[in-house]
Parts: C-alpha cells; structure tokens; sequence
C-alpha cells in the first residue's frame, strides 16, 4: 500500500468518525426512518408508475405520520384519562387530616401540621419543577428535532431509494450474483422479522387487548399497548397482563368474566401465533426463537428502543452473510478485480 492509499484510508476513517458523532445524538430516529422506508419502499416503486417520484414519497410521508402520529396521540390521551380518573377518585375530605393529626401526636408525642407539611412539599416539588424546566424544555426540542429529521430521512430515502441501493452495490466488491445473493437473504430476514415478530406481536397484542375491553377491565386501550410490546418478546407475551386480568376479575367477583377472559385468551390470543406464524413467516426466513429473542434483549441494550426491530435483523444479517460466504467465498480468489 502507498502513500496515497494511505492517506485515503486515513481520511476515510476520520470522516466515518466525525460522521458517527453527528448521527449518534438522533441514532433512534435514522433507525425509524430506515425502518419505515424499507417497509414503505416496495409501495413506493409502485407509485412511481402512475406519479412523480416526489409526490408519491410526499404521499407515503403522510402516511406515515398519520400511522404514527394518531395512535401516539390515542396512547397519549388514554394515559392522561386514566390519570383525570385517578384524581376524582381522591376525595380530599375523606382524608380526615385532624384525625391524623391527633393519632400521630398520641403515637409520637410531637404536634404536626399536615397541611403545613403538604404545602411545603408542594412547594418542593414545584422548585424540583422549575429547576427540571430547562431540562424537560431540551428535551422536547431534541425529540422535535428528531422527528423532523427522520420525516426527512424518510422523505429522501423513499425518493432517492433507488440511486442508493445502486450507489452501495457500486462500493461493495463482490460480484454481481454474489450481491444478489446476499441481498436477497437480507431481505428475507428483514421481512422474516417485521412479518413473523412485530405484525404478530401487533395482532396478539390487539387480540388480548379486546378481551380486556370486552370484560371491562379499565384502561384497555393502554394496556393493549404494553401487550403489544410484550408480545415482540418470545417466551414472555402478553400473558403478563391478561393473567393478572383474570385474577383482578376474580378478586372483584367477576368469576365468569374471568373465565371468559381466560378461556378466550388461551384457545384466541394464545393459539393465534400457531396459525399465523405458518401463514407469515414461511414465505421468508425462519429465524430460530433463540435468535429472536437474544437479538430482542440484546438490541434494547445495544440500540435502545429500536433494538426491539434492529437486533434480530443485525443475527439475522450475520447468519445470511455467513451462508453466502460458504457460498461463494471459494470462488471469490479467483473473480478479477477482488485482489
């Protein structure tokens, strides 16, 4: 290797590096965008049949605002009800503060004011407030930020998809065939994930989340989102509140909506994945359960949230690459222009 070779490698890694720092602080919200595009990509192509390339990228944006954005307002909403609920049940005169008082001073022997006391918590709590002020206002305006950076990255991503893929098949010195190959496999990993473990997580998540509703459990609509999450992990589900439902019901007297609940949750919720696990995922890879779920725990530590989606897809990247290396690596000595 020369000079120049040198110098050029130098300068790769320093660009790669100074380039990593700039993408680091918004890492969550490129891996949104990447991930949307990729599943919005295929429609994308379609689109560009009948429309300009733009337009159907601009589409396809609002699409996804309005997928992302109405039900993060819905979870919001539902969250915030539950909370009002919780205050009007709080009936402030029931607390009986003298009585409290004067059990704390025959208990103690000390005299307390307890609205004293509150107000000087409140007062606490509202300086611990204003000093986070600062804090809570920077963060809102690096999540505002972000989202405007992944709507962007989605946006050029979509319309420029394309030139992209040709421009990484153009750096990457494999042959041709031997590229196909590997993007084909890492395609069907990609689609192997996002069909056979978010899109069912989605469906048992929601499944489960209808039988709390239908048995009047409260909060069904939040608790069908932390079953929705629940369920992208193997072995776990969303059993761990749809079991705890049914003995709530039992405990409030309720033993035949706890039965219903049950029974629906084991035969609906609980043999749906042996019926759609077949119908989604062989089309694609079968990622091995082991897979799955170390790339789930794994990817929360290594990527955050995102990591849910991204740590299956990075061992399931690694097993495709390894099979098209055991393909194809023999003859790769021998292809010009590989030395």
């Amino acid at each position: 290797m020369n000079l120049s070779k040198g110098f050029l490698l130098v300068l790769v890694a320093l660009f790669a590096y100074l380039s990593l720092l700039l993408v680091l602080p918004f890492f969550q919200y490129i891996l949104g965008a990447i991930l949307i595009a990729y599943v919005l990509y295929p429609v994308q192509q379609r689109l560009e049949t009948h429309v300009a390339p733009p337009i159907a990228a601009v589409g396809l944006v609002a699409l996804a605002i309005a997928g992302f954005v109405i039900p993060l307002i819905g979870i919001v909403a539902a969250v915030a009800s539950d909370a009002r609920r919780l205050l009007e049940q709080i009936n402030t005169d029931s607390l009986q503060v003298g009585d409290l008082e004067r059990a704390i001073e025959e208990q103690t022997g000390q005299t307390v004011d307890l609205p004293a006391a509150v107000a000087d918590a409140a007062q606490s709590a509202g300086t611990m407030v204003l000093e986070r002020s600062t804090e809570w206002f920077s963060a809102l305006t690096h999540v505002l930020i972000g989202l405007g950076l992944a709507l962007f990255l989605l946006y050029y991503l979509l319309k420029d998809g394309g030139d992209l893929l040709a421009w990484l098949r153009e750096l990457t010195p494999l042959p041709d065939d031997a590229q196909d190959d590997f993007y084909q496999k890492l395609d069907e990993v990609m689609w192997a994930v996002l069909a056979g473990h978010v899109l069912i997580a989605i469906i048992q998540g929601s499944l489960a989340g209808l039988g709390l509703l239908a048995t009047g459990i409260p909060n069904a609509a939040f608790w069908t989102f932390v079953m929705i999450i629940l369920s992208l992990i193997p072995l776990i589900g969303s059993f761990l509140v749809w079991g705890p439902a049914v003995v709530y019901l039992f405990l409030i007297s309720e033993p035949l909506f706890a039965v219903g609940l049950f029974v629906y949750s084991v035969i609906i919720v609980g043999l749906s994945d042996d019926y759609l696990r077949p119908v989604l995922v062989d089309r694609y890879a079968e990622l091995n359960p082991a897979v799955i779920i170390l790339g789930v725990l794994g990817g929360v530590y290594a990527f955050g949230v995102m990591g849910l989606f991204y740590g299956p897809v990075v061992l399931g990247a690694l097993i495709a690459t390894l099979d098209v290396m055991n393909d194809h690596y023999d003859r790769l000595e021998e292809t010009p222009g590989m030395q």
